[in-house]
């Protein structure tokens, strides 16, 4: 079901950054940033699909936006640790 797959990737997101936070190096950080930027983009897709589809009459346009600015912090945060990683 959209909906499961939906709430397992978009409650990924948050889970993973806190893990992030947490991070033991840089670069778990970095890896837990990833993970979240990849569910951001399931959750992306699964939403892109649940407009696309007849299955509910919700309005998931703004959401659809939220999202991609998150893919987009998301992705930022990611590159620039990477290229401060890289300096040290």
């Amino acid at each position: 079901m959209i909906s499961k797959q939906l709430l397992r990737s978009g409650t990924s997101i948050g889970a993973n950054i806190e893990e992030a936070l947490a991070g033991q190096s840089k670069r778990d950080f970095i890896s837990k940033m990833s993970i979240s930027s990849k569910e951001a983009r399931e959750t992306k897709y699964w939403l892109r699909l649940l407009k696309e589809s007849d299955l509910t009459n919700i309005d998931v346009t703004d959401i659809l936006s939220d999202i991609h600015e998150l893919i987009r912090l998301l992705t930022a945060i990611v590159k620039t640790s990477q290229q401060s990683l890289t300096k040290n």
